[in-house]
């Protein structure tokens, strides 16, 4: 007995395509969501015009469709519940139809009046953010973006193409994501930063935003989330001047305790250099509980633990003891979604 995708039109022509053909004999066309992505207008993703993208061309692209129709939903709950449909393609890997809704997505966050804002911010971002699963904190996987190796989804569709895709549409909607750094809600604020680290351009631009956000962000969690999310862009497009900036302010005892302890980790990943010794006695008297705590909701540190109640814990012990560091925890891709309102 055949599955019941096996006798889905889409799921049949990826297999055509990708299994049968040669995956780049499509790269362009109209099975590229890359390609969909950049086809979509501006003034068709202002209107919410999300019917002018063809769903039915991509395994679980109709369920997509119809979770995208409910982010603008009056009631909090659908759309609660609609974000956490298209979480649910991502946890089941399928990136290219997670893709599809990024322009919408971004553009819910936007809206002063919508729901769950921050969430729809991370999940955008989640597409391309590579979270090595809660427990595996170490110098090399923190701050990573992607792993740098091809990923297919379930349907055989080129996975990459999905995350490359989400890259872009950040970038193509980045003056929209940086204008979200002033926004009043300081959650809205960190999820931005996590967000525009993922763009696949104007990289400079979004430096700059972030290092103007930092000098007049007053809330400390935020500011802790801009330091890791400038230490991203920096390993990145690294270059001495990001490390030397990190190590500047950890090493500076007039800044906030979740700063310094941001930029500590920061550098460790900036760097294999050996870990100085007032480093480990900055995280030693910055990384206490209160400084947990506060950093806790913070994107990067759920990465490292869903609840982000031992996250700050596991990533000092990983990049400082990475043989001592704690085993992974059960690597749950649904995950928990953080609870933004």
């Amino acid at each position: 007995m055949a599955w019941w995708w096996e006798d889905d039109p889409a799921y049949q022509a990826v297999v055509r395509a990708f299994v049968d053909g040669d995956p780049e004999d499509h790269a362009g066309g109209p099975l590229d969501v890359r390609a969909v992505v950049a086809m979509l207008s501006r003034e068709s993703k202002d209107a919410f015009a999300y019917d002018d993208i063809p769903w039915d061309r991509f395994p679980c692209g109709p369920e997509t469709r119809d979770n995208v129709a409910r982010l603008r939903s009056a009631d909090a709950n659908v759309v609660y519940g609609a974000l956490r449909g298209v979480h649910g393609e991502l946890a089941n890997s399928a990136w290219s139809v997670a893709a599809l809704a990024v322009p919408f997505l971004l553009r819910v966050a936007a809206d002063p009046d919508g729901h769950h804002r921050a969430y729809a911010l991370e999940l955008a971002a989640g597409i391309v953010q590579w979270t090595p699963g809660p427990g595996r904190c170490t110098r090399e996987t923190l701050l990573r973006v992607g792993d740098g190796g091809w990923r297919y989804e379930p349907s055989a569709y080129v996975g990459t193409w999905g995350i490359e895709a989400a890259r872009d549409a950040v970038a193509a909607d980045a003056d929209l994501v940086m204008a979200l750094l002033d926004d009043p809600d300081p959650e809205v604020r960190a999820a931005a930063a996590y967000a525009g680290v993922v763009a696949s351009g104007r990289i400079d631009d979004i430096r700059d935003a972030l290092h103007t956000r930092f000098r007049d962000e007053a809330d400390p969690a935020v500011r802790a989330g801009l330091v890791l999310a400038l230490a991203q862009l920096a390993y990145v497009d690294p270059a001495p001047e990001h490390e030397a900036w990190t190590q500047a302010l950890w090493a500076d005892p007039a800044m906030p305790p979740a700063v310094r302890v941001s930029a500590a980790l920061g550098w460790l990943c900036l760097t294999d250099a050996p870990v100085p010794d007032d480093l480990r006695a900055v995280l030693d008297a910055c990384a206490t509980g209160e400084t947990a705590q506060l950093m806790k909701s913070l994107p990067w540190m759920r990465a490292v633990d869903y609840d982000g109640d031992t996250a700050l814990q596991r990533c000092v012990l990983g990049l400082l003891h990475p043989d001592q560091a704690a085993k992974p925890v059960m690597d749950d891709p649904w995950g928990r979604p953080p609870a933004f309102a």
